[in-house]
C-alpha cells in the first residue's frame, strides 16, 4: 500500500537545506535504508512555508496570498512517497524519520488507489 509522509518541521526550527541535509549522516542512513529496502517511491524537499502562494477562489474571483494555507505551529517541508506492506510499517518508518525525532512531526495518509 502506498502512504504518503508529510514532513513537518516547527515554526521558527531551524530550516536544514538540500545541502546540509546530505550532510547529515541521520538523513542519509534514514534515505539510504528506504531505498535500500526500496520502500521510497517519491518525494521533494520543500521550500521554506514562507516561500509559499495560496490560491482560493470566491465565486469568479482568484484569491492569492503570500504563506501557507494555514497559521500553524508546524508547516510541511517536505514530501515520502512510500510502499510499505501496512499503516504498521508505515508508522514504524515515519516514526524513525528526522523529522519527527527533531521536534516536528510526520503525517501519514495513505494514497488512493
Amino acid at each position: 500500500m502506498k502512504y504518503v509522509l508529510f514532513l513537518c518541521t516547527p515554526v521558527g526550527g531551524e530550516e536544514l537545506g538540500p545541502e546540509e541535509i546530505v550532510d547529515d549522516p541521520r538523513f542519509t542512513s534514514y534515505v539510504q535504508e528506504v531505498r535500500d529496502r526500496d520502500l521510497l517511491k517519491g518525494g521533494a524537499r520543500l521550500r521554506p512555508s514562507t516561500d509559499a502562494t495560496t490560491v482560493r477562489v470566491q465565486g469568479d474571483e482568484v484569491l492569492l496570498s503570500d504563506g501557507p494555507f494555514v497559521e500553524s505551529k508546524e508547516y510541511v517541508a517536505g514530501i515520502g512517497i512510500i510502499e510499505v506492506a501496512d499503516l504498521d510499517e508505515a508508522v514504524a518508518l515515519a516514526s524513525r524519520h528526522p523529522a519527527a525525532l527533531d521536534g516536528g512531526s510526520v503525517e501519514v495518509r495513505p494514497v488512493w488507489e
